[in-house]
Parts: C-alpha cells; sequence; structure tokens
C-alpha cells in the first residue's frame, strides 16, 4: 500500500520542540522515577453512538473537543492554565506521559480543563526524526513500550484530567525515514498492529477512557483500520489540508470518528516557495484565517468529527514559534484571539495586537553582504496604543539554526527601517516585531538573499589555475577542489580537511598589481590567516593578517604585487575545515 499524502519534503522542520521532548519518555528514561499517587476518582469518558452518529461522553454528558496542544513546562502550568481556560479551551493534548505529569493534569483539572495524554513511539514526529526501530523484530523495545504505557495509566487513570490516551505521534510516517518498498510498508503494518497490542493492554488497565493513536494527515488510516481495530476513534496531525479530512473519511469507508490533534494554518510543507526558493510563510492576518477554517472544517463534519486540538500554546521565540505559537515569548497575537473567538469565548474588551501588512525588503533577491537594507511595513494598533518595533534574523535556510537574533537597524518613522544585512552568504529571514505594551504582538516575516558586495575592478582570479594543500573529496556537495572557488559560482566551494594549517593559492599567469582582496565563506571559516604574494611560488610575502575572522565575506583593501596570491590559514573559526565559495582577487 502506498501513501503519498504521507510524504512531505525532507527539508521540513516544523516546530517540535514540545512534541520531541517527549523521547525522554521513554522506558529507560523514566523507569527509576517515583510513581506518584493517583487522583481521587475520574471521569467515565467514552465514544458512543453508532456509524456516522458518534460523540464523546464525559460522565454520559456530550463533550467536545475545544483544544490546543500544550507547550509550556509543567512548572509553568499554574501561571497558564488559567489564561489557556480563558479562551474557551476545555482540552489540552501532550506527547508523553511520566512521573512528571501529575502537575499538569491536577492544574489542568483545577481549571476544568482536560488532558489528551501522549504516549512517545518511535520514530515519531514524522521528517527529521530519529530512533528507528524495527517493529517485526525488536521485541525488547516493544516489550518495554507494553510494560512502560499501562504502568502510568494505572497511575493517572481515576484522575480526573485525564480524557483519553494517545499512542504515538506520526510513526507511520516517519517510518519513512528508516525504511523503503516493501520493507516500508512490512514495518507501518508491524507499527499499527503494535499500537493495537498497546490500545489492549490500555484498555485492560483502564477500561473507562478512550485509546486513539496520531499520525499525519489521513494516510495512515488505512493502516488502522487494517491493523488496530481496538482503537475506540482516530486521531490526525493536518494543517492546511484539515478540510480535506472529510472526503477522506467518506471515501475511505471508515467505521470510527476522529478528532484533529494539530492543525491551524498552513506549515512550512504546504506553502509556495517564494523568489528566493523558500518557503512563503503566511501572514499574521492569514495565520488567524487559518486557524478558524480549520475550526469551521472541524465542526463541519458533525457525529464522525469529535474536536480539535489546535497547534499550539506555545512560548518559543524562535523559527518555528514565530510560525505556530500563539503567544511567543508569552506576547499574545492575532492568532490567539482567533481560536479565543473559535471556540466561543467572549472577546469583548480585549486590547488586540497590532497589524503588520506590506511587509517587504527592497531588492530582497540580492542583498550584498553587511550593506544596508531597506525594510517597509505598514503597522497599525486598532486600539491605538503606542507601538516600539524589533528587526531579527533567522539564519534558518543558511544553517538549521531556528533562534532569532536581533538586528542592528534604524527606525526613519515612516514605516521603513534601515538594517544592517548579515555577512554570510544564503537566504535569511527578516521579522518585524511590533509590541503595544498590552501583552499584544504582531509579526511578520519575509526572506532576503545576502549576497557578495559588488567590487570595482577586475577579477584576476577568475578562472585561473588554483590549488590547495588539501581538499575533500565526497562531503556535502563535494569534490570541493581548490578550482571551485576561482570559477566566478558562489553554489560550488573549496574545502579542506579538518586541520588548521590550511591554505589555497591562484597562479595569476604572470606578475601582477592588485589592490583588493575578497574571500567569500562558507559556514566553515577561517579564523586566523594572512594573504600573502609571491612571484616564485615559494617565497611569500604578507600583504594582510587576520587574527579574528568571523566568517561571511572578508573585503580586504590589500595593495600587492605577484603571480601568486595565497590564503595561508593558521586558525579554523569551527571545528570543520575551511571553505571557500569565492577567492576574488581585484585590480581597480
Amino acid at each position: 500500500m502506498n501513501l503519498p499524502p504521507l510524504r512531505r519534503s525532507p527539508r521540513v522542520r516544523r516546530r517540535a520542540t514540545a512534541r520531541l521532548a517527549a523521547a525522554a519518555l521513554l522506558a529507560g528514561a523514566v523507569a527509576a522515577l517515583p510513581v506518584p499517587a493517583a487522583h481521587a476518582a475520574g471521569s467515565v469518558v467514552e465514544v458512543t453512538g453508532s456509524q456516522g452518529d458518534w460523540q464523546l461522553t464525559v460522565d454520559g454528558a456530550p463533550y467536545t473537543v475545544k483544544g490546543l496542544t500544550w507547550g509550556p513546562s509543567v512548572a509553568d502550568a499554574e501561571q497558564y492554565m488559567p489564561d489557556v481556560k480563558s479562551m474557551g479551551v476545555n482540552t489540552i493534548r501532550t506527547w508523553g506521559t511520566d512521573a512528571t505529569t501529575k502537575p499538569l493534569l491536577d492544574t489542568a483539572a483545577a481549571n476544568g480543563i482536560k488532558v489528551i495524554a501522549g504516549f512517545w513511539l518511535q520514530p515519531g514526529g514524522g521528517p527529521g526524526s530519529g530512533g528507528c526501530v524495527n517493529y517485526l523484530t525488536d521485541t525488547a523495545y516493544k516489550n518495554d513500550m507494553l510494560a512502560e504505557f499501562p504502568r502510568w495509566v494505572e497511575t493517572y487513570k481515576d484522575h480526573e484530567g485525564v480524557l483519553m490516551w494517545n499512542v504515538g505521534n506520526e510513526s507511520v510516517l516517519g517510518l519513512q525515514n528508516c525504511y523503503s518498498g516493501e520493507a516500508l510498508e512490512q514495518q507501518r503494518d508491524a507499527y499499527t498492529s503494535f499500537v493495537n497490542e498497546i490500545a489492549k493492554k490500555i484498555h485492560d488497565v483502564d477500561p473507562n477512557h478512550p485509546v486513539t493513536s496520531t499520525d499525519a494527515w489521513t494516510g495512515a488510516w488505512p493502516y488502522y483500520k487494517k491493523n488496530a481495530p481496538d482503537l475506540d476513534l482516530y486521531a490526525v496531525n493536518s494543517y492546511d489540508a484539515v478540510c480535506d479530512i472529510r472526503s477522506t473519511w467518506e471515501q475511505g469507508g471508515y467505521d470510527k470518528p476522529y478528532i484533529v490533534t494539530e492543525g491551524g494554518p498552513a506549515g512550512e510543507w504546504e506553502v509556495p516557495d517564494d523568489a528566493n526558493g523558500v518557503p512563503e510563510e503566511p501572514t499574521d492576518v492569514e495565520k488567524a484565517a487559518g486557524y478558524k477554517s480549520a475550526w469551521d472544517c472541524v465542526q463541519d463534519h458533525p457525529g464522525v468529527s469529535l474536536g480539535a486540538t489546535l497547534f499550539h500554546y506555545g512560548t518559543e521565540y524562535d523559527f518555528g514559534g514565530v510560525w505556530f505559537n500563539l503567544l511567543p515569548a508569552g506576547q499574545k497575537r492575532l492568532s490567539y484571539y482567533a481560536v479565543k473567538e473559535a471556540y466561543g469565548a467572549s472577546t469583548s474588551g480585549d486590547n488586540t495586537p497590532p497589524v503588520i501588512s506590506g511587509f517587504t525588503v527592497d531588492n530582497a533577491t540580492a542583498v550584498p553582504a553587511g550593506r544596508t537594507l531597506r525594510v517597509s511595513a505598514s503597522v497599525t494598533d486598532p486600539d491605538g496604543d503606542a507601538l516600539s518595533h524589533e528587526v531579527l534574523f533567522s539564519s534558518k535556510y543558511v544553517d538549521d539554526n531556528g533562534s532569532l537574533t536581533e538586528a542592528e537597524f534604524t527606525d526613519r518613522g515612516d514605516g521603513t527601517f534601515d538594517v544592517t544585512a548579515p555577512g554570510r552568504l544564503g537566504v535569511w529571514k527578516v521579522y518585524l516585531k511590533s509590541t503595544d505594551g498590552q501583552g499584544n504582538v504582531g509579526i511578520e516575516t519575509t526572506s532576503f538573499k545576502v549576497v557578495p558586495p559588488p567590487v570595482d575592478g577586475t577579477n584576476l582570479a577568475l578562472g585561473k589555475t588554483a590549488t590547495a594543500s588539501s581538499f575533500q573529496p565526497d562531503s556535502v556537495g563535494c569534490p570541493c577542489p581548490a578550482a571551485n572557488a576561482v570559477d566566478g559560482s558562489f553554489g560550488t566551494r573549496w574545502a579542506s580537511d579538518w586541520t588548521d594549517q590550511e591554505w589555497i593559492q591562484v597562479d595569476l599567469g604572470s606578475t601582477t598589481s592588485f589592490d583588493h582582496v575578497q574571500l567569500a565563506w562558507e559556514a566553515a571559516y577561517a579564523k586566523g590567516y594572512t594573504v600573502q604574494t609571491s612571484t616564485n611560488g615559494e617565497d611569500w610575502t604578507t600583504v594582510h593578517t587576520e587574527a579574528a575572522g568571523n566568517g561571511g565575506i572578508d573585503d580586504i583593501e590589500a595593495a600587492g604585487s605577484g603571480r601568486y596570491v595565497r590564503v595561508n590559514i593558521s586558525e579554523r573559526g569551527t571545528p570543520w575545515g575551511n571553505s571557500l565559495y569565492e577567492f576574488g582577487v581585484y585590480r581597480s
């Protein structure tokens, strides 16, 4: 059985900090922890009704999941749970359950909120996740989980905060990182059969709460239908495609209801690429509309869709946090209020966030490294609050670092900002963050491409013969010989061995004077080096010394003369080798 809908680009790195933290919940991580005492008698939760006319009930009363996935630490639950309640939320979803879970359940229950308590199975989290397991042969792992999960079910089954148990997260999808072809199909069958074993074990321990299992989109459902009859309902993570779930369910002939366990606006894997070839992130306004649309589609399948936990009540302020979190750094954005309104909570009297529109970067496809880039936006505040602004960068598409760093900028006071561009080549994201002093924030982002600054004059090294102390024949993007550094292309590079004492030199063909050298470093740069000249390739004269190189573009005003020009590296700036996109020698 092939599943094209399950496949997304390998570049996808959806914000998963909270989800991947659940890996610590595996048996080895928690076996030594003390088992806390259970709460007093809990609720009886059931899936009742018949084909196409189901409902979830709690102690006999109908219950629609109006939820959010939970991001804050357990230690912060008392701070944030009342706010979650004020949004009209009745359910939160977690990805792991262990000895640390009780305070979260206690705080949720104290605020009238129930918990979809998760159990993590490898390889959870879809693309990019590790922890491959052979579900056909790894009996030790399976036996550990079959013992571990029911242990915590026994611990918490009588807790008022428990709504249901959720086994696994996107592992049917994640198995494609471990297997392919027929082996992948066998593993998916084996995994979903194992989920069914766990479901039966949980039911034996706790007959009063349903058991479900989450995967990405509906492509996993045929496997659950075939191999996991003991699940009480299905659970699906779906973002921009959430409105397709109903037709998939109807066409697939399924006989179980479902909940959406992650949903919201379009994710990185669902949007078109922009002019710089990276996913075009929706605006704050579009994200807010995405949550409303997702909830509307969840409600549009009565008797089958039993609700949703939308993604994500999180506070992380990074690449993924800006894409999805309702309150990055604890500040509320348009999406927060959209979810609150969708769930029927009153927004009357709420002070709402600034709105940023028309966010652009001048010449976004070619911003010279280290030079000024002009950012423009229209920023308004519905409540007339005084606003403050920050500009930040992300190198996510340069080096997969999701953190945000403050940029140097000047606010021109007319909706434009002059920002100092990074020195490192590649496609970056720039963020404008506008806050109203009332706990709200508007954030917009777009990409720009950093290119080398233009240099006046002729590049004497272009296309000439280059040699080096070493080169990498088989690293990423290699072979990377010295010739790559003088080919005029910033898509190729020279890469040395992983040692400090390395060099690269170019033969200009004859003794020639020059007045400028430009070095375009890749991520692996030199911290300490000299630029040297020679007429014979043996006797060298130093024309420039660098002791504190930081990568990016080094524009060096260095007058010299020689047939050979060499970069002689004494100290690397990273644990890797040294790597140059281009080595230019210029004469005005």
